[in-house]
């Protein structure tokens, strides 16, 4: 089986839901779509291949907004539409999740506030999705697209729903301390200062509790795989 990962920046990576989705029996085929030395203009062109020849999409995080509506925005977009009308399931993981709802006739705005840390999630499904905590990202949030069903929120964002075959979460199940602090390094530390927070104290925090954040990754990563992907909303 094969699956899809668009990793959307060069700091980026699938983490703890690539290496399930490898251990589930994926290979993973990775698509860059802004390299390194476009980071600071990222307007780029992509090729994006047919979901058709894919089992599964995963759809990334990114440091932009969907609003953006840059020309490969607009064709992960189509993308993202012709693999829910195709059936492919798609898992998409903050900007991944606002692209997966956008897509299928949700939109995006920006949220109260930016959430960035860990959050505990008021959930109607923790068979799917747990409380957490989980590690927020975002300044953005979703609006839902038709037919969707909410599956956690916080008080700041919408933070999972299914639609079909396909799930959106807002939170970053497959972050690694690395990862973390690679986005600090680039322009994080910034947001971190406007809302308040420790970097250090946050990378710290990951690298102390990895052994349950991987656990969790992987309960989620089942949880769609055995509940969504292979049998649709349920």
């Amino acid at each position: 089986m094969r699956a899809l990962v668009i990793v959307h920046d060069h700091l980026s990576t699938a983490g703890h839901v690539g290496e399930r989705l490898a251990e589930r029996g994926y290979e993973l085929d990775e698509l860059l779509v802004v390299p390194a030395e476009r980071y600071t203009t990222p307007d780029v062109d992509v090729a994006f291949p047919a979901p058709e020849d894919y089992g599964l999409i995963l759809t990334l995080g990114a440091p932009w907004s969907v609003a953006r509506r840059n020309a490969w925005i607009e064709a992960e977009l189509a993308l993202l539409r012709s693999a829910q009308r195709a059936g492919v399931p798609v898992l998409g993981i903050c900007f991944g999740g606002q692209m997966l709802a956008t897509a299928l006739g949700g939109d995006v705005e920006a949220a109260p506030r930016f959430e960035l840390g860990w959050s505990r999630l008021t959930t109607d499904a923790p068979e799917l999705v747990g409380p957490g905590p989980w590690f927020q990202f975002h300044g953005d949030r979703w609006l839902l697209p038709p037919g969707a069903r909410e599956l956690a929120r916080t008080d700041v964002a919408s933070q999972a729903f299914v639609c079909g075959r396909s799930w959106g979460v807002q939170f970053h199940p497959e972050l690694t301390p690395e990862v973390l602090q690679a986005w600090f390094d680039e322009d994080g530390a910034a947001i971190a200062a406007e809302v308040g927070v420790d970097p250090e104290r946050l990378v710290a925090e990951l690298r102390a509790d990895l052994p349950a954040v991987r656990a969790r990754a992987r309960a989620l990563v089942d949880a769609f795989l055995d509940h969504i992907a292979a049998s649709g909303s349920k």
